[in-house]
């Protein structure tokens, strides 16, 4: 998968909405199985977007994406998409690019 672009207010892996994580799980309501809290909360989440580098992200960050989801880009359980959006929900972090089957 060459993006993963999230808009999450707490994750650890999430710097200037891209998600830094080698390996991202989806569940099967498309849930982001793979944030992880940041420490310091959405406070510590924009001061690390203030402190990272504009280069940080001169070339694709390259991520392999395991999804559960019953999604028309699940693909033998990896993510066949090019690009998500993963945003917060009400309770939870979800994949906005799933798209049921």
């Amino acid at each position: 998968m060459k993006q993963i672009n999230c808009t999450t207010s707490n994750c650890e892996h999430n710097i200037k909405q891209k998600c830094l994580a080698g390996v991202v799980t989806v569940g099967e309501n498309a849930r982001c199985m793979s944030r992880m809290k940041r420490e310091g909360g959405a406070l510590a989440q924009n001061f690390a977007d203030i402190e990272a580098g504009g280069d940080i992200y001169e070339n694709d960050l390259e991520s392999l994406v395991q999804c559960s989801a019953p999604c028309i880009f699940n693909s033998n359980g990896l993510c066949a998409n090019e690009q998500i959006e993963v945003k917060d929900a009400t309770f939870q972090t979800k994949c906005r690019s799933f798209k049921k089957k």
